[in-house]
């Protein structure tokens, strides 16, 4: 898996470039929350679940179902009053939906573990995508705040940090507020 680092920066960056006219620090955070939560899933080790298991790591809560329902769920906790079928609503949910699976899609970047069960529950395969630049990162706070803990987050400023910071910056200048006389 990436660092919970690297998956709260690509959900903020995905909220930043979303450009949802919603309160942005309220958003940002269920933004990082869906992002990370999906790695909540490691507490199945400790009921006997395998890893290949379709509730084992990387299984149902790293799925594309997931996104969509966490998505949604989050949005009719949340935000309430945003109409679904506005255009703030539509933006909204797909933003939400992105930030949750691109847990998924780093995951699939890694160069360690079993793969990711994007289709679970559908199909139990578990995928890598073909391009694994980032390290795995050590499970538990222990093990992070060691040499290979600190081999990741350098690993994840060059392949999650410098393109969200880019990404960040080419969409201030696109959409640069204009200044008013």
């Amino acid at each position: 898996m990436a660092s919970i680092f690297g998956h709260a920066l690509a959900a903020y960056t995905i909220g930043k470039v979303s450009d949802i006219k919603l309160n942005p620090i309220k958003l940002s955070l269920l933004l990082i929350f869906c992002a990370v939560i999906p790695d909540a899933d490691v507490i199945m080790f400790n009921f006997g679940y395998a890893y290949e298991h379709p509730l084992g790591h990387r299984g149902f809560s790293h799925s594309i179902l997931f996104a969509f329902l966490l998505a949604f769920i989050i949005k009719v906790v949340f935000y309430r009053k945003v109409k679904y079928f506005s255009k703030t609503g539509i933006i909204l949910f797909f933003t939400l939906f992105l930030a949750t699976l691109s847990h998924s899609f780093l995951d699939a970047c890694t160069n360690g573990g079993r793969g990711v069960g994007f289709f679970i529950p559908f199909e139990n395969s578990r995928y890598f995508f073909a391009w694994q630049p980032i390290l795995v990162s050590p499970l538990g706070a222990e093990n992070f705040f060691s040499e290979w803990g600190w081999r990741v987050i350098q690993n994840e400023i060059f392949y999650i940090g410098i393109p969200s910071v880019l990404l960040l910056i080419f969409n201030y200048f696109i959409y640069k507020p204009s200044k008013q006389s």
